[in-house]
């Protein structure tokens, strides 16, 4: 399953019915899991393991050291779950001794043409990159996130479970869950929940009800991030769904879109 002119490392770990395309290059200490498709030209280097049935589409790069003037060449490596498709032109870098040492992908996300993904940053599971969108150094995304393109997240941000983040928005502080954000014209701001979003992934009438109420807690009533938390907090009774906003507020160390 590895054509002949493809360049393997003979220390190398491939799993089962791993496939490697014409002219590409993978590394002394990587490791591929089983079923899983390398394309042509692809490059795979550095510490870098790759679970099971992932699909890498040609001349992505993955394993390169990181756009980090402190990087002096320490072992850091990249982890990347299961059943994810990586397309054409991806960018994946290395952690840094400042991250951990590790940038981590999880399981079933959809990374499309020319998306960066910078060093030490951590993608959850089911997330949506859209082409050409570009993500600094040490940026968390959580479940279910769904970026446009050209959409670009400034380091240290995290961006919460189930949020839609429209085309060429910039995103420079902390985004909650369950909303949608778009910054075409004047910068990032919100424009209430992601409900088709939301929809789609089986929320209820009554959750998307009591979601919005918490959304008018926190955006539209002018209290502070800590009234804000007190007032979530008297809801979670009838919407335990609610705990991720007061988890946000809490986390939160740039402060949130508001």
């Amino acid at each position: 399953m590895i054509h002949n002119s493809a360049i393997v490392h003979k220390n190398a770990k491939l799993g089962n019915n791993v496939e490697i395309s014409p002219f590409s290059v993978i590394g002394e200490h990587v490791e591929i899991g089983d079923h899983t498709w390398i394309g042509p030209h692809v490059v795979i280097e550095g510490y870098t393991k790759i679970g099971r049935n992932n699909r890498i589409f040609q001349f992505a790069s993955i394993g390169a050291p990181p756009q980090d003037k402190k990087y002096a060449g320490e072992d850091t490596g990249i982890v990347i779950g299961d059943d994810n498709f990586i397309r054409e032109y991806c960018s994946i870098h290395c952690g840094t001794p400042q991250g951990n040492k590790i940038t981590r992908i999880g399981n079933k996300n959809f990374l499309m043409n020319y998306v960066h993904v910078a060093h030490d940053c951590i993608l959850e599971n089911e997330i949506v990159l859209t082409n050409n969108a570009a993500l600094s150094g040490h940026v968390h995304l959580k479940n279910y996130v769904v970026l446009g393109g050209f959409a670009k997240v400034l380091q240290f941000c995290t961006i919460g479970e189930y949020t839609f983040i429209a085309g060429s928005t910039d995103i420079v502080k902390d985004v909650p869950p369950y909303v949608l954000v778009s910054g075409l014209h004047d910068g990032a701001k919100l424009y209430g929940l992601n409900l088709v979003g939301l929809r789609r992934r089986g929320f209820s009438s009554d959750t998307l009800r009591n979601l919005k109420h918490a959304y008018n807690i926190i955006y539209r009533r002018g209290l502070t991030v800590a009234e804000a938390i007190v007032e979530l907090e008297k809801m979670f009774s009838i919407c335990p769904e609610v705990q991720k906003f007061i988890d946000a507020l809490h986390a939160s160390k740039h402060g949130i879109i508001r």
